[in-house]
């Protein structure tokens, strides 16, 4: 598709959390609420590839055989299990800070991923299985560029999973008066203005030639900590395949 020739890295963007690299693994650290989405986020990854590729809920390694792009990768805090549940992943990300320290953490870990610092744009022809980004979209310059790169890299009877924060009073209130203003989420990290609603990545999504085949909100619970609900006011995550 055309659009996904276009640059859709938010420079500014990418130098703030480029600032944090050196900090990412750890979970007490500037991206401690990252640590504390993980969970949530890898039952809901276990949860949608068991059910598209036929897995079997029980394997250790449910990704063997696939690829898989992680957009958005940070330091790997999401690329590195999907490593370890057996796909050859690459990772990428609009920070060469975070690459750095990406590939450090992964050779220490023992683990073999391949780390690119740009662009979905600069991927041109790459194909993978398994295509996510999370957190992502609400801090490209241009969503529906950056959801057409992740469609044309998306290979046939592939999967893509994105989780991105809605624009509803509740996630303003939690994520940049509360998140934001306490210093759990690292001062300037949101533009409210930038969130999308189910309805606009849908249609993103739909225009890109996909299919939305799954919704779920991402809640917190007091108890529990993140947690997958039906309640997407918060956070959402969404699964698409070609139509």
């Amino acid at each position: 598709m055309a659009n996904a020739t276009k640059a859709t890295i938010d420079r500014g963007e990418a130098e703030h959390f480029g600032k944090l690299a050196a900090d990412w693994w750890n979970p007490a650290g500037s991206s401690a609420m990252l640590h504390r989405l993980n969970p949530a986020r890898l039952a809901y990854v276990r949860e949608v590839t068991d059910a598209h590729f036929d897995g079997d809920g029980m394997s250790f390694a449910p990704l063997a055989g696939k690829t898989a792009l992680d957009v958005g990768c940070g330091a790997g805090l999401l690329a590195e299990p999907l490593a370890r549940m057996g796909a050859k992943v690459t990772g990428l990300d609009a920070a060469p800070e975070n690459i750095g320290a990406a590939r450090a953490h992964a050779a220490a870990m023992g683990l073999d991923l391949e780390y690119v610092a740009g662009g979905i744009e600069d991927l041109p022809g790459r194909r993978f299985d398994l295509v996510t980004s999370m957190e992502v979209i609400e801090h490209v310059s241009n969503p529906a560029a950056f959801v057409a790169g992740l469609a044309d890299a998306l290979a046939p009877g592939g999967l893509m999973i994105l989780s991105t924060p809605n624009r509803t009073a509740l996630s303003r209130l939690a994520m940049i008066t509360l998140g934001e203003g306490t210093g759990a989420i690292p001062k300037g990290t949101h533009d409210w203005h930038q969130f999308l609603t189910p309805d606009e990545l849908t249609a993103l999504l739909e225009g890109a030639g996909l299919k939305v085949s799954d919704l779920r909100g991402l809640g917190f619970s007091p108890a529990r900590g993140f947690v997958l609900r039906d309640d997407t006011s918060l956070d959402y995550l969404v699964t698409a395949r070609r139509g």
